[in-house]
This record gives C-alpha cells, sequence and structure tokens, in this order.
C-alpha cells in the first residue's frame, strides 16, 4: 500500500525541509486530542508522525519522491486508460470507497512500492509513529492524572485549612468569654 505524505502533511512534492516541519507542526496541532476531543485522533496521528519521519530524512525522502513520481505516473495512466463509461463506474467506486474510509485518501492499496528499502523504512516509520502516539497517550493520560492528584491534594489541602483556621476562631471567641 502507498501512502500520499505530501498529501497528509498538506504540502507539495517540492517543499523545503522548513515548510515540511511546520506542516507537520500545524497538522499534529490540528489532530491532538486536546483539540478533537470526542474523536479518537491516534491514527490520524501516526499517519502525521509516519509522513514526517520518511519526509525529514533527507535520503529517505529522496527514495519516497522516486516512487512518488512513479505513483504519479501510474495514477495518469490509470485515468488515461478509464473509458467514460468505467470512469463514471469507477468514481461511484470511489466515492463509496471515500465513504468506508472516510478522511484517509491518501491511501493507494492498487500501487506497490517498488523500493525495498524504502518500503522497509516506511514500515519502520509506521511502528515508529504507532509508538509515538501511544506514547503521547501515555503522556497526556499521566499528565491529566497529576493534575486530577494536584487538584484533590489542593482541596484537601483547602479543607484543612478552613478546618484550622476555624478552630482557631472557635478558640479565641470561648478565650474571650
Amino acid at each position: 500500500m502507498f501512502k500520499d505524505y505530501y498529501k497528509i502533511l498538506e504540502i507539495s512534492q517540492n517543499a523545503t525541509d522548513e515548510e515540511i516541519k511546520k506542516a507537520f507542526r500545524e497538522q499534529a496541532i490540528k489532530w491532538h486530542p486536546d483539540r478533537n476531543q470526542g474523536i479518537d485522533t491516534t491514527l490520524r496521528m501516526q499517519e502525521i508522525n509516519e509522513a514526517y519521519l520518511i519526509l525529514k530524512d533527507k535520503e529517505a525522502r529522496t527514495r519516497y519522491d522516486i516512487e512518488y513520481n512513479k505513483f504519479k505516473q501510474h495514477q495518469a495512466r490509470q485515468q488515461k486508460n478509464t473509458t467514460e463509461n468505467e470512469k463514471a463506474k469507477s468514481e461511484s467506486q470511489h466515492k463509496h470507497q471515500e465513504e468506508k474510509q472516510s478522511n484517509r485518501q491518501y491511501e493507494y492499496s492498487d500501487f506497490k512500492v517498488e523500493d525495498d528499502l524504502l518500503e522497509k523504512w516506511m514500515a519502520n516509520a509506521k511502528r515508529q509513529s504507532v509508538e509515538l502516539a501511544k506514547q503521547t497517550i501515555r503522556d497526556f493520560k499521566g499528565v491529566t492524572k497529576a493534575a486530577a492528584n494536584g487538584c484533590v491534594n489542593g482541596i484537601v489541602q483547602l479543607v484543612i485549612w478552613v478546618v484550622v483556621i476555624n478552630l482557631i476562631v472557635l478558640l479565641f471567641r470561648t478565650c474571650s468569654n
């Protein structure tokens, strides 16, 4: 399966390293769980990390670009070979497939990466991105737990101070009488 990493990061193929980094940050912020409560953003964050891991590495990006150009040629040949009737049928199937995949219109199962080393790097980037997403979730849960514990500790301390102050006030009142 081929993934269009440029489409995932919403950049062009001729993007600079700085533009790739900026696009990664923007997508990571856009799809962060804090900004998308109630939506499982884990898969999207994994794909953003995977795309960044490949495109930020010079050699991996060079190899990816060679495959990407082959992929674009493959797409162009497919479109050219499709007759009008087949095109209508294909569009119908494509719409159905899009509905099934929702926001995943950057995965293409009809194109196989020919560069074995790149394919291994892409698989490794996928594994790393899964681990990064899991770590982010663990960190998020840890921060949430620490914040909750901090709130509970703060409330307990507040209650203790209120009790102590009330006892002191009560002592002064009894001593004054």
